[in-house]
């Protein structure tokens, strides 16, 4: 048995993060994770993830995103890597939408630069889109586009290189608290810390079965198209997108080299497990994308060049959870990042470390808060294979 300062359960993009900040900052750190590393069972697979500063889901994030872009550029420099690129995005509605009027009111309450085109506009200053005559588009100019596998390898790279020992395919089955110490049991054996940071991603519901929230994960399809005309829908050309549409709420990246454009639908998603998500894209799930990318980007959806499929894990406000467990003080949790989290790793991966060295953090996270839920009964460990 060892004894670790910090133990981190999950090296997706969260715990990945952890352990780099957490060794940083010289403690001793040992990290598990189930899977080989950067596997396409979670959460965090695939080559591209929006980031964006107007944000429309709370102007609460606001101070977090931008530490967290900070954080992005701190580790390009650390890793020598190119993370994030910038391409500008849109937020596009009706103006009553939650996508226009939150991305508006988090601008405005923080002084974040920014411009709303009316449909014409929009067509104008971005050719790929045909926009109804109703709708609006709020463009700011910082929003763009991380590489979440090139973002994760490099943590994990910086973690082992300050004396983390991060351990794969070796779940954790049980976790106790054993006095001021917590126990981890996993494939390899049983170690010992002083802190245990959980980060299960997508296992959060059975990693975290007692805790007072509920987490449902749910099956989100994407596809990466070929446009008919590329040049057209080049980053250049046309910055990241959300898109609420009366077909539902979408988002959309740009043509990136390699990738053409990765389309996703972002409110409907069936109810899964990581053991029973359905793997397979159906004909009908892309045909439904592609008419719909086609219908506001004319020419974006040509042909297809790969699907995949990942997961959300969602809290029941849709904000995340960042606290300690409401029973044992010695366990931190990062979970329910509902699937707009991957953006927030760095800084997430610094607020967990924070609190985990420290007991506390100087980031504005109270919103993020177990107690904003009912209280419910928690358990003494927990069991998984995350």
């Amino acid at each position: 048995m060892g004894h670790w300062d910090v133990i981190v359960v999950g090296l997706g993009a969260m715990g990945s993060a952890t352990t780099a900040m957490l060794a940083r900052q010289g403690a001793r750190v040992l990290g598990l994770e189930a899977f080989e590393p950067l596997h396409t069972r979670g959460s965090s697979h695939g080559r591209s993830r929006i980031i964006r500063e107007a944000y429309f889901e709370s102007p609460e994030y606001v101070p977090l995103v931008r530490r967290a872009y900070e954080l992005w550029r701190e580790l390009e420099e650390i890793s020598g890597r190119r993370l994030l690129r910038i391409t500008g995005g849109l937020n596009i509605g009706r103006p009553e939408s939650a996508f226009v009027s939150g991305a508006l009111e988090s601008a405005r309450r923080h002084g974040i630069p920014h411009e709303v085109l009316d449909a014409a506009s929009a067509a104008r200053r971005f050719p790929a889109l045909r926009l109804p005559e109703d709708f609006v588009a709020v463009y700011e100019s910082n929003a763009g586009v991380l590489d979440p596998e090139a973002c994760i390898e490099a943590f994990q790279s910086v973690a082992r290189g300050r004396g983390a020992v991060l351990r794969f395919n070796e779940p954790a089955r049980h976790w106790a608290v054993e006095g001021s110490s917590v126990v981890v049991e996993s494939d390899g054996g049983i170690e010992r810390a002083d802190r245990l940071v959980l980060t299960p991603g997508p296992w959060a519901p059975e990693v975290l079965s007692g805790l007072p929230v509920p987490l449902e994960v749910q099956r989100v399809v994407n596809v990466h198209f070929a446009p008919s005309q590329p040049a057209h829908f080049e980053a250049d050309r046309l910055p990241v997108y959300l898109l609420d549409v009366p077909e539902g709420d979408y988002y959309g990246f740009p043509a990136l080299p390699g990738q053409g454009i990765k389309f996703g639908r972002h409110d409907a998603g069936e109810a899964c497990t990581p053991e029973t998500i359905r793997r397979e894209v159906s004909g009908e799930e892309v045909a439904s994308l592609q008419a719909v990318l086609n219908r506001y980007l004319p020419g974006a959806a040509d042909r297809v060049l790969w699907t995949l499929t990942c997961m959300y894990t969602m809290t029941p406000d849709a904000h995340f959870v960042i606290d300690r467990h409401p029973e044992w003080p010695q366990v931190l949790i990062g979970c329910g990042f509902s699937g707009h989290g991957f953006k927030f790793a760095s800084v997430v991966g610094e607020i967990l470390a924070d609190l985990a060295l420290q007991g506390r953090t100087r980031h504005p996270i109270d919103f993020l808060s177990l107690r904003r839920f009912a209280n419910g009964g928690v358990s003494v460990g927990g069991t998984g294979g995350q």
